[in-house]
């Protein structure tokens, strides 16, 4: 028997400019497990990019003055340290600070970068093993 019913198609209808727009999402509205998805890849990507950001000295100056803050008021009220010696020691740990951070984080930044290559040319392999193409033979050494 046929079929009496026609089945329902989109309408797509030209502005006043001719101009057809997309409709947008006309389904069902996402649940709360795929809004919270959506929004924990977007701090894993977030999270990402921040890492992947090159070192600065800005960066490495702000730490180690952190990091030396930190250090002089431990210096006065844990090790009861007097004032003035311990202004003098937070200075040389600030400056000590500064080129040590800089380069650790310039070493990870490094090391993070050459992983991720690394992951992206295994992946191009993947892809390119998953078409069916092999991968340039290798000569055999002669003994």
């Amino acid at each position: 028997m046929a079929q009496t019913k026609k089945k329902r198609r989109s309408k797509h209808r030209g502005n006043a400019a001719g101009v057809v727009e997309a409709r947008g999402r006309t389904g069902r509205k996402p649940t709360a497990e795929e809004r919270k998805v959506s929004e924990k890849e977007r701090a894993a990507q977030a999270r990402k990019d921040r890492m992947m950001r090159a070192p600065s000295w800005r960066s490495a100056t702000t730490r180690a003055a952190m990091a030396a803050v930190v250090f002089g008021l431990l210096l006065v009220f844990a090790f009861k340290q007097k004032v003035g010696q311990a202004i003098t020691l937070t200075a040389l740990v600030f400056l000590f600070y500064i080129p040590l951070g800089y380069y650790t984080d310039s070493f990870i930044y490094k090391r993070r970068v050459r992983s991720e290559a690394s992951k992206a040319a295994k992946a191009k392999a993947a892809r390119a093993d998953e078409k069916g193409s092999k991968p340039p033979a290798r000569k055999k050494e002669v003994r």
